[in-house]
């Protein structure tokens, strides 16, 4: 069991700095999607998506004590692979001002969403056990030093998932992007 947690902290980790670099710089630093147009339904994707993260997160790696708990995140797991669909279906129309998704970022995309499922299925993998063929939840994870790495990554990445979460919520209403708009022409960067 000690390999799910070290796997599933690794997979947090790449999918965290993959996402930072896609979610934040690209999308909202480089791109400007929430300001496109034909990008508003993308962004809105990936709004819900990032305010989902860190419900994930804390329902499925942090309060595994419960079973209500991987409940409610195994739903927000299923809410978010339906999100992901939508996104994904369209994307291509939300790129036309750029002539679609350059290849190079849609690479990204696939290994990012590949890490951050895998981690979660390897935190699900953890909590569910089989006794005498029948599968069951574990309430109780085993003490040990990989399950404490673990949940010390898992609480780390809260406070910078909220706050990426609530700049994409922020850029959904027009005041945001329009306090983000001018703001953001006052920094010289990338």
């Amino acid at each position: 069991m000690e390999i799910l947690f070290y796997l599933s902290s690794a997979f947090l980790i790449l999918f965290m700095l993959l996402a930072t670099y896609d979610g934040f710089y690209l999308h909202i630093w480089k791109y400007e999607l929430f300001n496109k147009k034909e990008s508003a339904f993308e962004h809105k994707t990936h709004t819900i998506r990032a305010i989902l993260f860190p419900l994930t997160i804390w329902f499925l790696f942090i309060d595994t004590e419960n079973s209500l708990s991987f409940y409610i995140g195994l739903s927000l797991v299923i809410i978010d692979l339906f999100t992901l669909g939508l996104d994904a279906y369209a994307e291509d129309d939300s790129r036309q001002f750029m002539n679609g998704l350059p290849k190079w970022e849609y690479i990204i995309h696939l290994f990012s969403n590949s890490f951050h499922f895998a981690a979660i299925v390897l935190i699900i993998g953890a909590r569910l056990t089989i006794n005498d063929g029948v599968l069951g939840l574990t309430t109780s994870l085993p003490i040990s030093f990989a399950k404490d790495i673990l949940q010390i990554i898992a609480v780390n990445i809260i406070p910078g998932s909220i706050v990426l979460a609530l700049i994409h919520l922020i850029l959904i209403h027009p005041k945001g992007r329009s306090l983000w708009n001018y703001n953001r022409l006052k920094i010289k960067c990338c």
